[in-house]
């Protein structure tokens, strides 16, 4: 059975939910850098960014009775970063 988990530490967009329970797994998605204050995205560093995904991905978690210790694997998507990493 699914469960939907909702915490008002997070804004959420359109049809989205903060995470959802099947099972014994937990499942959160599309938790970017956005600030849950303001709904913009946080800073202008890559760093400060990060941050604020983690502390989102952390207030979801928190909602299901989970914590980052809890977390057995990640995918990351970075976007805008290939001239980062770019060799001219």
């Amino acid at each position: 059975m699914k469960q939907v988990i909702r915490t008002d530490r997070l804004r959420v967009g359109g049809p989205y939910s903060v995470a959802w329970r099947a099972g014994d797994f937990l499942f959160v998605s599309g938790r970017g850098p956005f600030d849950p204050s303001s709904g913009m995205v946080a800073g202008d560093t890559i760093e400060i960014q990060t941050r604020q995904t983690l502390a989102n991905v952390e207030a979801a978690l928190e909602a299901a009775g989970a914590s980052l210790r809890d977390v057995v694997k990640v995918t990351g998507h970075t976007y805008g970063c290939i001239a980062l990493f770019a060799h001219e």
